[in-house]
């Protein structure tokens, strides 16, 4: 009987039963070989008050079933997808990726979390050779640093923890500060654009007073519960008085796929844009494939097995490594 992760009460972890449902007819199937846990959003999950949870952000799984008007695809392949922590993975296939040849499993499940904020890369007004502070280093801040360094960019990341700021200079990102440098004349006013992955108020209001004229400050990190005691005519004077553009970074901005005008269906719409969430990933692959970025000692790899004590380690900050995948061909 295949295994998933459940969340059935407030901070409790289970691996329950399920069984898989038909396979469609544009579906494929297969045993799953490795997720990828997003630790901020999974905790915010479990401490929440809607359950069961049935969690996951990212799966790759080898394809054992394909359905009957599923082409170009084979049995054996890796694919990735935005699956649930499960034994296996069943997915339409236009929603799932091909695992470059030769890519380890843990590694193209990073295309998930680079894909958070490969929006705001999409859709800044900030330029190659601009400067872009990301605050927050955990996985998500991590991986933007990465993706806007590939992208040309002038980057630093701010981050008060010790520990996480020296897993950034150990991931290639040479400039990690304990603080917003507000007042060092090469960043102050000078930022094109702040990238907040903490959900932090106080981190905010420093980027509000770091970027340039007509500088962005784009709320990737999700807000969970309040930090800090800071008016918010604080925020609205800095944001006001600095020309700045204060905005969401939700990663659903752009489309999950591009889509072609179909004239039969003008009356519902359609969207020929030029970015989506998929062709975010699939950046995000070639960036991994070409080995642009390299996370292996900065990723934890753990049996699902106990799934309590993984969650209650990353609670506990026992897992030092940012980035934890739960291994299902082991278990």
């Amino acid at each position: 009987m295949p295994k998933e992760v459940v969340f059935p009460a407030k901070n409790t972890f289970i691996l329950s039963d399920y069984q898989d449902v038909p396979l469609g007819p544009d579906e494929i199937r297969g045993q799953t070989i490795a997720t990828l846990i997003s630790q901020g959003t999974e905790l915010a999950w479990a401490n929440g008050d809607d359950f069961p949870i049935r969690p996951g952000y990212a799966a790759v799984f080898r394809v054992d079933e394909i359905g009957t008007a599923v082409q170009g695809i084979s049995a054996g392949d890796l694919r990735f997808c935005m699956g649930h922590h499960r034994s296996t993975q069943q997915y339409p296939v236009r929603y799932t990726l091909a695992v470059p040849q030769g890519m380890e499993a843990e590694t193209a499940l990073l295309a998930r979390l680079m894909g958070v904020s490969m929006t705001t890369l999409m859709t800044t007004r900030a330029r190659p050779g601009d400067k872009v502070i990301v605050t927050g280093a955990g996985p998500v801040g991590l991986l933007a640093a990465h993706n806007f360094s590939i992208g040309g960019y002038e980057v630093s990341v701010v981050e008060p923890d010790a520990t996480r700021r020296a897993q950034v200079q150990q991931s290639g990102i040479r400039t990690a500060l304990p603080a917003m440098p507000v007042d060092d004349p090469k960043y102050s006013r000078q930022v094109a654009l702040v990238v907040d992955c903490s959900g932090h108020e106080a981190a905010i209001l420093d980027a509000c007073r770091i970027a340039r004229p007509g500088g962005e400050v784009v709320l990737v990190g999700v807000p969970w519960q309040k930090r800090a005691e800071i008016p918010a005519h604080d925020v609205l004077k800095e944001v006001f008085f600095g020309y700045v553009t204060l905005r969401s970074g939700w990663e659903w901005e752009v489309p999950i796929h591009s889509r072609d005008f179909v004239w039969e269906e003008l009356l519902e719409g359609y969207n020929n844009a030029p970015q989506s969430v998929f062709s975010g990933f699939e950046k995000a692959m070639k960036w991994l494939a070409k080995g642009r970025l390299d996370m292996g000692d900065l990723m934890a790899r753990r049996p699902v097995d106990n799934i309590g004590s993984v969650y209650s380690d990353i609670a506990s900050r026992t897992l030092a490594e940012p980035l934890i995948v739960l291994d299902w061909a082991e278990s």
